[in-house]
């Protein structure tokens, strides 16, 4: 029997973008896809577009009050049928080989969950992208490679439904802003092992009126807030599971003439890139792809 993906998309006035995220869907090379929209409170003609949608493609359409992107994506754990699930933000793309790639990757080895790299098209250095499938299952290997400490997004994984269940892996309903940072970490954490799919990849668009780009004091304390909250839940968490190592290395490069070291670049996880010439440092910039 063909394995079924559930693709949960969180809808709230999304009503520019869901026409475009649910044609992503429909013209996705794997067909066997649940395609549950939850339209949390939305006051625009959102609901109604993915209604008419629906009109002609096999899909769930759950409306609700508005209670946050949390709360939306639980509506949807909660009424998935598929094998395998997937977390899809409505103003964002992933390539039409997507699903295809990642469940191919998922089946053949076994893994809860897989990783797609991420194009994230305001901050470039943030982007990660895969050469090669790599299959990790020690745990500190598994946040290396995933880069979830630094990189905390859900929607770049496909996880085995059943894995999600049986970890009791819900989001944390207080959070309105990086709600999925926490998630993913113990998701990386749990599961028996992750894999990267070069092939799929996840288009984090960036749009000027987002939630997470309004520039204004209110939003901007708020992204503050929860970013720090999610940053000592995942403290807490790598402390009580013994964890050290949750960030990807640092990339050391030396420089010579005639033999003799003279300079030293050091490239933190962070994007940050720290100068020293002979052992003294010198300045420090933010690395630019």
């Amino acid at each position: 029997m063909k394995m079924k993906i559930s693709v949960i998309i969180p809808v709230y006035n999304g009503e520019k973008y869901v026409a475009q995220c649910l044609e992503n869907m429909i013209c996705q090379t794997y067909k066997n896809l649940e395609i549950i929209v939850i339209n949390d409170g939305s006051t625009d003609s959102s609901g109604k577009i993915a209604e008419k949608y629906a009109e002609n493609f096999p899909m769930k359409i759950i409306h609700q009050e508005n209670r946050g992107l949390p709360a939306a994506r639980n509506a949807g754990i909660n009424c998935v049928t598929g094998d395998y699930v997937h977390f899809m933000d409505v103003d964002d793309l992933i390539n039409l080989e997507f699903y295809e790639n990642m469940l191919e990757t998922a089946l053949d080895i076994g893994a809860d969950m897989v990783c797609s790299g991420i194009v994230n098209e305001k901050s470039p250095k943030h982007s990660v992208r895969y050469d090669d499938r790599i299959v990790v299952s020690y745990v500190e290997d598994k946040f290396v490679l995933t880069k979830v400490r630094m990189h905390g997004s859900c929607c770049k994984y496909l996880f085995r439904t059943s894995f999600l269940k049986s970890n009791n892996l819900y989001f944390d309903e207080e959070f309105r802003i990086v709600e999925d940072w926490y998630y993913s970490f113990q998701a990386v954490y749990y599961a028996n092992k992750v894999a990267s799919v070069p092939q799929a990849v996840y288009y984090y668009k960036y749009r000027v009126n987002s939630q997470m780009t309004l520039k204004e004091k209110k939003f901007s304390r708020k992204r503050r807030f929860f970013k720090k909250k999610a940053s000592q839940l995942c403290n807490e968490f790598a402390k009580q599971h013994g964890l050290t190592v949750v960030y990807p290395p640092q990339q050391r490069v030396e420089y010579k003439l005639f033999g003799i070291p003279v300079g030293k670049k050091i490239t933190f996880c962070d994007g940050k890139e720290r100068w020293y010439v002979f052992g003294i440092y010198v300045f420090q910039r933010r690395h630019k792809n």
